[in-house]
């Protein structure tokens, strides 16, 4: 904050990973930040100078800072808040139903109580992945509609994306630009203004929020076809005795190539949910939708390839490595595991999860039964599916699992010769 400039009052809604993160970094730039959650919990967490967000690096301290200088504090009345902000930024969870259309119950329940406390000059930005049209056409109407105040001119309202990954978010704030566009050159300059001086990060101005919500859901569908491709073609590699590990370190070395890693499945907020932004939104059969189905359809391939060599399935006792849809987080949503979890039924298998990053009994409330490594236990797994390769597992003894005939290693994780050894078969993706 310059010196002499008024301290403006920046109201973060939605305190989750991002949210919270967000709301941390505007307070340690100057700015008077109040985040507003339903949880009263997180309240009380953030009050405290606590982050309920654990294994993001740097935020505990930004919080603990922002509580100890009055710059962050919470509140549960987003309407009050609201009233007495300069900019508004939200960063409430957009989903799908099991139909994969989309979810927008907590989102617009937190757009009536934005829209009962907004006052004029207000600049509102909406950082939520949003199908393209939604910051303008639904939220922007309905923010109209209930304070009675014009969008571009009585207050103003942008998008612009948050582009980030659990465990760096900080980190990435500095790597990657801002995307930012607004309904009209107004929106734009206080959007962009605001973020300049918040994150001090490069800004990429684009010319409408039509534009910042394509982009967003667009590197999201890029991502899925090309993990799509490169699952194909690890799946062709095994039908040809060929490393796929080999192929795409090989291919890559040409600069237009850029082939993703394959896996045993997508999981995550992001890539699993943002294409149906566009596949329910009129993009019509194509890519987008063949990726969905490719992706998905590796826990498919991946129980078969299992239930061919095990000579069938039933009865034998399966240990899944990894709850969280990725190494290294606490996040369980559109993981691979259930998709595994779901095959292993159908084929009578006894099926056993292990997550260092959750407890016992979060496993079990799951409605999942929690692996507990015991030398009895470990002795009676006949199979070990690797979907999660924390770093935890990577001192894993696997010579514990004496009678595990084998380990399919769904990240291409492992070393095979180092599971061999211990006279356990091995599998990959491609290998």
């Amino acid at each position: 904050m310059k010196k002499g400039q008024k301290r403006q009052t920046v109201v973060v809604v939605g305190l989750g990973k991002i949210g919270l993160t967000m709301a941390a970094i505007y307070a340690s730039n100057g700015f008077h930040v109040i985040g507003t959650d339903v949880n009263p919990a997180v309240i009380e967490s953030v009050n405290s100078g606590k982050s309920h967000v654990k294994n993001e690096p740097g935020l505990d301290e930004l919080v603990e800072k922002g509580h100890q200088t009055q710059q962050l504090s919470a509140t549960l009345d987003t309407k009050v808040a609201v009233s007495k902000a300069d900019i508004v930024v939200v960063v409430v969870p957009v989903l799908v139903y099991e139909d994969n259309d989309v979810d927008y119950t907590y989102m617009d329940a937190a757009v009536d109580q934005i829209a009962a406390g907004l006052t004029k000059n207000t600049t509102v930005i909406f950082e939520t992945t949003l199908p393209t049209g939604d910051t303008r056409d639904r939220f922007g109407a309905k923010l109209e509609a209930v304070s009675g105040l014009i969008a571009g001119t009585d207050f103003f309202l942008a998008y612009s994306p948050e582009r980030v990954y659990s465990n760096k978010i900080l980190s990435d704030l500095k790597k990657y630009p801002k995307i930012v566009g607004g309904i009209n050159q107004s929106s734009l300059e206080r959007a962009s203004a605001f973020y300049k001086q918040s994150i001090q990060a490069d800004i990429i101005e684009v010319e409408s929020t039509e534009t910042a919500e394509f982009a967003k859901v667009a590197e999201c569908v890029y991502r899925d076809v090309n993990i799509a491709l490169a699952n194909e073609l690890a799946v062709y590699a095994s039908e040809k005795k060929v490393n796929i590990l080999e192929v795409i370190q090989a291919s890559n070395t040409q600069p237009y190539s850029h082939i993703h890693s394959p896996g045993i499945g997508v999981g995550g907020h992001c890539i699993p949910i943002y294409p149906y932004f566009f596949m329910k939104r009129g993009l019509p059969e194509g890519l987008a939708h063949l990726a969905r189905k490719v992706n998905d359809g590796m826990s498919i391939y991946s129980i078969k390839e299992i239930d061919d060599y095990m000579d069938g399935l039933k009865d034998k006792r399966v240990l899944i490595l990894g709850l969280s849809y990725r190494e290294n987080v606490k996040e369980e949503t559109k993981s691979t595991t259930w998709l595994l979890v779901d095959q292993l039924k159908q084929k009578q298998a006894k099926v056993f999860v292990h997550d260092p990053m959750f407890t016992n009994i979060e496993i079990k409330n799951r409605s999942l039964t929690p692996f507990i490594f015991t030398e009895d236990e470990t002795k009676k797994i006949d199979v070990i599916i690797v979907q999660a390769f924390h770093d935890e597992y990577k001192n894993l003894e696997f010579s514990s699992f004496s009678n595990c005939k084998l380990l399919f290693d769904g990240r291409n994780a492992l070393e095979q010769h180092e599971i061999k050894k211990h006279g356990i078969a091995y599998k990959g993706l491609g290998l």
